[in-house]
């Protein structure tokens, strides 16, 4: 039998924070994201492999910092690879510093789809803009290009 929480614990209320704003306006550009690319005829965007692409170097990246920067096991970062591989969007390729390793790198038509992707970006930015407003879209780009560059790179290995 499960034992019931002590009623005399209240539930703490839920704050409103910068973090849960974020969180909410990055769902929001996600979704339309995803969208736009799945109806381009990319299904796979709505897959969790897709989520590989922004952790990928445009010169390519070894599998053991792609598993490190997006902090999943190698077993997973394989797994979507290896369909991203099927797609034809990433290849692999010897590490020349390090005979066990390997180099994921975007394909020809892996480029091709990172240039779809800017356009569909573009829109959904142009959409940002449109409900802030130039100046406080400025505003918020200049606030996050700020936080961002005080928070590092991300993991390497």
């Amino acid at each position: 039998m499960v034992k019931l929480l002590d009623d005399s614990i209240p539930a703490p209320k839920l704050i409103q924070h910068v973090g849960w704003s974020l969180w909410r306006a990055n769902e929001h550009w996600q979704r339309a994201f995803r969208a736009e690319m799945v109806a381009s005829g990319h299904r796979w965007f709505a897959e969790a492999r897709a989520n590989v692409l922004p952790h990928l170097d445009r010169t390519g990246t070894r599998q053991a910092v792609l598993a490190a920067r997006m902090q999943l096991s190698k077993q997973a970062i394989q797994q979507f690879i290896d369909g991203l591989v099927a797609d034809g969007i990433v290849e692999r390729s010897a590490d020349p510093d390090d005979a066990r390793g390997r180099i994921v790198r975007f394909t020809k038509a892996g480029l091709e789809v990172l240039l779809a992707a800017n356009v569909v970006k573009r829109r959904i930015e142009a959409d940002f803009r449109r409900r802030l407003g130039k100046t406080r879209y400025l505003q918020l780009c200049e606030a996050l290009a700020h936080l961002d560059a005080g928070l590092g790179q991300p993991t390497e290995e």
